[in-house]
């Protein structure tokens, strides 16, 4: 890798278990491109959920004591001086969805004139109600960010539940009746079935005519007014293809995907949604937050996405989410018989930086203390790899290099792992064994 400030960790070889079942899989005979002719390695930056930097909560004109929108910037920025075009390594940027924190409607009229409703959740209600503050504080601080890297390089983001207009309980998955106290945070059944709905505020700065992706040759395609789009980029010596979903897809946007990839056939191609999977690697929607449940005829679930679209489409090779917080990889293989990585990384409540603050509450007062995931792509290697590590802008540590990050993040995110597996959830390397075989034709960049 080739960043500012930093040398890289040394990888170690996590999730084991998992890869154990691709063990069998024959090794490729493509010869590997020259390193002569081209730089076969990449770094893809992964943004996890910036929800809690953007809150206009947690800044100081709320009494909050830091403005935590400052760790957004310094994460922006510190991936702007990293970009390719101004000589580091990272090639390609996608953020998982949650850019900001606060919705503006009670609920989308959508659903009102489909016959849903709402009941009150005092328990949610208390912390994120519609706030005209999203507009006057949130949502420009989120393009004030993303102003840093545009027309640096191509990038991608897809909204996630908290991008929605309105987010409200739906009335037939009401909230048990508890007072604040008796809440459990790890208890999310408490609050019922949240609904996320409208995103008129995510496409007013994230559409296709804006700033951001008009004009753009690598921005080829969009739907529902930019909610579903795709990139293209070179990087390692070939082309890829980004598909970006908006949280729990409906039909309509697989469809669309769907014919995305055969416009572009045979370019290795990865896929960024909002929520994929849980910590344990479970591909399970959210226990509160599922849109499936509370409107199954628009909506579909992280399964229904992996059994209708990812697994029959022989591109996708690489799956990356957010939403549930922690981290975990899964490893299956499509209906072609081929490798699909899929990989969860949101950080949203890691909260040290509030604690060195001198912040004291009840709750862990989540803010993602600027870690961020790292994928760097070496396709030069006999076989191909990708090193995936987790690096904090804020601490400027990877967390391999952190002594405290087990102590600090371990107990509420993967209790049940010991410190050392925590560490090899967050930095390890997979092999991607039938990389060349799948790509080497279609993909590779004619020197």
């Amino acid at each position: 890798m080739n960043y500012r400030h930093f040398l890289p960790a040394t990888a170690i070889l996590a999730a084991l278990s998992l890869l154990s079942a691709c063990a069998s899989a024959p090794v490729e005979t493509v010869a590997p491109v020259s390193a002569q002719e081209v730089d076969t390695t990449f770094t893809i930056a992964v943004i996890p959920d910036t929800q809690n930097y953007t809150d206009y909560t947690h800044q100081t004109a709320e009494g909050f004591p830091f403005d935590a929108s400052d760790l957004f910037l310094e994460h922006m920025g510190w991936i702007a001086e990293n970009l390719e075009s101004q000589g580091g390594d990272i090639a390609f940027v996608t953020h998982v969805g949650d850019v900001w924190q606060h919705g503006t409607l009670p609920i989308d009229p959508d659903h009102v004139a489909r016959g849903l409703s709402a009941v009150p959740n005092p328990i949610f209600d208390a912390h994120l109600s519609p706030s005209d503050k999203v507009k006057s504080v949130e949502m420009p601080k989120a393009r004030e960010g993303f102003g840093l890297i545009a027309g640096k390089t191509p990038f991608s983001v897809v909204p996630g539940n908290h991008d929605y207009d309105a987010t409200w309980t739906d009335s037939k998955f009401p909230p048990r009746a508890l007072t604040p106290a008796e809440v459990d945070p790890a208890d999310l059944s408490s609050l019922g079935m949240l609904h996320a709905g409208g995103l008129d505020n995510f496409r007013s700065v994230f559409n296709p005519e804006s700033a951001f992706f008009k004009d753009q040759p690598w921005y080829v395609a969009s739907h529902d007014g930019g909610t579903d789009s795709a990139q293209v980029f070179e990087a390692g010596g070939y082309r890829f293809l980004h598909i970006g979903l908006q949280f729990d897809p409906p039909s309509e946007s697989l469809i669309w995907a769907s014919s995305v990839i055969d416009q572009f056939e045979g370019l290795p191609t990865i896929v960024t949604t909002h929520d994929f999977q849980n910590r344990k690697g479970e591909r399970l929607p959210s226990p509160v937050v599922d849109s499936y449940a509370a409107d199954p005829d628009k909506h579909n679930t992280p399964q229904m996405v992996w059994d209708k679209f990812i697994s029959q489409h022989d591109q996708i090779f690489l799956v990356l989410s957010g939403h549930q917080h922690g981290q975990s990889m899964r490893v299956d293989r499509n209906a072609a018989g081929h490798q699909v990585w899929q990989i969860l990384a949101d950080f949203q409540d890691r909260g040290q930086t509030a604690k060195d603050a001198g912040l004291v509450s009840a709750w862990p007062v989540g803010i993602g203390d600027g870690w961020l995931r790292l994928m760097t792509f070496d396709l030069g290697a006999e076989v191909p790899s990708v090193k995936v590590s987790t690096y904090s802008t804020h601490y400027r540590k990877f967390s391999r290099d952190l002594p405290e990050y087990a102590a600090w993040y371990r107990g509420h995110e993967q209790p049940e792992m010991t410190d050392a597996e925590f560490h090899d959830a967050d930095d390890y390397t997979i092999q991607l064994d039938d990389f060349r075989i799948r790509f080497e034709e279609a993909a590779r960049i004619s020197n």
